[in-house]
């Protein structure tokens, strides 16, 4: 059975130069229901896996991924745009995720509880069951690998949903990855955002794990409200630049590039408003516009997109900012977009209240850091937020009163492993990632022992 206005097939033009890539087909509600059966089946026998059995199941699928990552890397380069050098080290990431969850599954465990000392009390970790995973092309094996393998070795089935823009990297990833487990523990569904929809509505299913646009998120979660399924959302982010007094213009400017520009702007923390002092505002613009204009950036995923952060642009400076580099569609094939650097932007203006998700950097001048704070908490958005300063008073404050799951000071992209965060608002609910992952893939069972009768 096929759904009214969903598309039978999924075609794929290199964002570089607008070739065909390829068609995949998209699944029909028949195909989605089957395979939620298919997981439902198999979650009984999985579930009942040894722990370790698990884990080493997760390496094996580490060690193919490892193995043919370049191969990946180029089918990803032709569907994303992004260069095939960091989409082979996404590649990388995602094994190296895969191989440490296939290390903490097995260890990860209840509680012993202080009871009655002729009886045993517990608490005990159980598998939730049949999970959805809905991922995202910006990262997409990186990302999925994190959600999957947690699922997977905490004794979950799976059934993912690559997202649309890069279906034959997801079909691939999982030809994969399946290998390594029984048939129906690991399951890849192709569609739009309608499939992802249907997926995450089906009755059986116990996790839907998104990563993505905070509509579909919101979607989702009304469709959980209905089924009781468990719901995971790391969604759309505005992620501010505080850029305080005292800091060092040029590198401020560098940093605001690194956290603006990187892979085009399209990462769920990219910097999306920098709120910069006015003692340092003028030195700072000078450098960043410096900073756009020598980088050659990969292009965008696809036209669509393109359109989306070039309109969020134009309609800014319509309204008075001023385009100190970029804010123009360049001629040629392809999804190309240069670095974008716009001053003068002032509350209100859909470039600084909404996800942009592109290589664009607008800039509000502040007359001091309350100022600053005020204005980079403001929003529906928590994902994360980034500060700039050389006062340890302000670092106090900043990471204290801003509403964000992560605050990083004076490093846009900083971070030690194993770190784990809850996005807040319209970014979404409860750990994406990290060791805590592994809790939201399980539910806890209090277990009470005592001896037989009189």
């Amino acid at each position: 059975m096929t759904t009214v206005g969903r598309p039978a097939v999924l075609e794929i033009r290199d964002p570089a130069d607008g070739s065909l890539v390829g068609t995949v087909k998209a699944a029909t509600t028949d195909g989605v229901k089957t395979a939620i059966a298919a997981a439902k089946r198999r979650a009984k026998g999985w579930a009942a896996t040894t722990a370790a059995a698990r884990g080493i199941a997760l390496k094996d699928a580490a060690r193919s991924l490892r193995a043919r990552a370049g191969e990946l890397a180029v089918l990803i380069a032709s569907e994303t745009g992004k260069p095939r050098g960091e989409a082979e080290e996404g590649v990388l990431a995602g094994a190296g995720t895969l191989e440490q969850y296939a290390e903490l599954g097995p260890v990860h465990r209840g509680k012993s509880l202080l009871g009655d000392s002729s009886a045993t009390d517990l608490m005990v970790p159980e598998p939730r069951g049949v999970v959805v995973a809905l991922t995202p092309w910006n990262d997409p094996v990186a990302v999925a690998c994190g959600l999957l393998g947690a699922a997977l070795v905490t004794g979950n089935t799976v059934v993912h949903k690559p997202s649309e823009r890069c279906p034959h990297t997801g079909a691939w990833l999982g030809n994969v990855l399946a290998q390594a487990f029984p048939d129906g523990v690991l399951q890849t569904v192709q569609g739009d955002g309608s499939v992802g929809a249907e997926l995450a509505a089906q009755p059986d299913v116990d996790v839907v794990a998104h990563v993505g646009g905070t509509a579909a998120g919101r979607s989702i979660a009304a469709s959980a409200a209905r089924t009781g399924a468990k719901v995971l959302l790391e969604n759309g982010g505005n992620d501010p630049l505080v850029v305080d007094a005292g800091v060092d213009p040029v590198w401020a400017a560098e940093q605001a590039a690194i956290g603006a520009f990187t892979n085009s702007g399209q990462i769920c923390v990219s910097v999306e408003r920098i709120h910069v002092h006015q003692d340092v505002a003028d030195a700072f613009l000078t450098a960043l516009a410096a900073e756009a204009g020598h980088r050659e950036l990969a292009p965008l995923v696809d036209r669509r997109h393109r359109e989306g952060v070039h309109a969020q642009v134009a309609e800014a400076i319509a309204q008075g900012a001023d385009p100190l580099a970029g804010g123009f569609l360049p001629d040629g094939p392809g999804a190309h977009y240069p670095a974008t650097v716009l001053a003068g932007c002032t509350p209100g203006m859909r470039v600084l209240t909404e996800e942009t998700f592109g290589p664009v950097a607008p800039v509000t001048v502040v007359a001091d850091f309350d100022q600053a704070l005020e204005q980079a908490a403001a929003g529906e958005y928590g994902l994360a937020a980034t500060v700039l300063t050389t006062s340890m008073v302000h670092a106090q404050r900043a990471w204290r009163e801003l509403p964000a799951g992560t605050v990083k000071i004076n490093n846009v992209f900083g971070g030690a492993p194993g770190g784990a965060a809850h996005p807040r608002g319209a970014s979404g609910s409860g750990y994406g990632y990290g060791p805590e992952l592994l809790d939201e893939m399980t539910q806890t069972k209090v277990v009470h022992l005592g001896p037989p009768g009189p």
